[in-house]
């Protein structure tokens, strides 16, 4: 099971990935950060682009159909959502709600196919993930705050801009204690509580010392989520 999931993350999360880059070929030419993209620099067609998702859908789909007939209906329900999160960026100032939905939706295939259901810790677990997406996400999309400005992108940095810090600690805190409520309706034991003292204190050191107009700080406090 682990292997197929690992496999299903790696095919989804690329073509995920690919989705985002063909929606905004036109738009990371004007990002500093971005510019230099296969397909926003021309060292990519379209036309490879398009071939290489095709080949990362239909390995996820040899994946998923592996799994029970829950997973496979989760999968397919999940499908438009990571299709049109690159489109969200340009109407809304909340992709980052929904790139939370698409990221965290292994949460609850991981827990359907070994329980066949979706119980209410699972429920908690996958908002915790949802919440800890816009938070670090935000982090991540205050490297383009200016940028973004120019070209007409929206997200959460600039809807937070006015108190940044108070806004990502609000989504610190239900990350935090989703994962705790979680923990704890499903009865885990004291090493759990560690556990998730030592992440709550990464959250506030991260929230604490981030330096919002300096991009380099905040790539950094992004990258640092992967050990969260």
């Amino acid at each position: 099971m682990l292997l197929l999931f690992g496999l299903g993350s790696f095919f989804m999360r690329s073509a995920g990935c690919a989705i985002n880059d063909i929606w905004d070929r036109n738009l990371d030419g004007k990002v500093t950060r971005t510019k230099n993209r296969p397909l926003a620099s021309g060292q990519l067609s379209i036309h490879s682009a398009v071939t290489f998702l095709a080949i990362q859908l239909l390995g996820g789909l040899a994946v998923l159909l592996q799994l029970n007939s829950l997973c496979i209906g989760l999968g397919f329900l999940i499908v438009p959502a990571i299709v049109l999160y690159p489109g969200v960026k340009r109407v809304s100032y909340w992709p980052q709600f929904l790139l939370g939905i698409t990221f965290n939706w292994g949460i609850l295939m991981g827990y359907a196919a070994m329980q066949y259901d979706i119980s209410i810790p699972a429920l908690l677990i996958y908002a915790a993930g949802v919440n800890w997406t816009i938070m670090y996400d935000t982090i991540y999309a205050y490297q383009d705050k200016e940028d973004d400005l120019i070209v007409g992108i929206k997200s959460t940095a600039i809807r937070f801009q006015n108190n940044p810090k108070l806004w990502l600690s609000f989504f610190g805190s239900l990350t935090v204690s989703g994962i705790g409520a979680s923990g704890y309706i499903a009865g885990l034991g004291w090493p759990f509580y560690v556990s998730l003292l030592v992440g709550t204190m990464h959250v506030v050191w991260q929230i604490g010392t981030l330096k919002v107009k300096d991009g380099a700080d905040c790539s950094r406090k992004f990258s640092s989520n992967k050990i969260f």
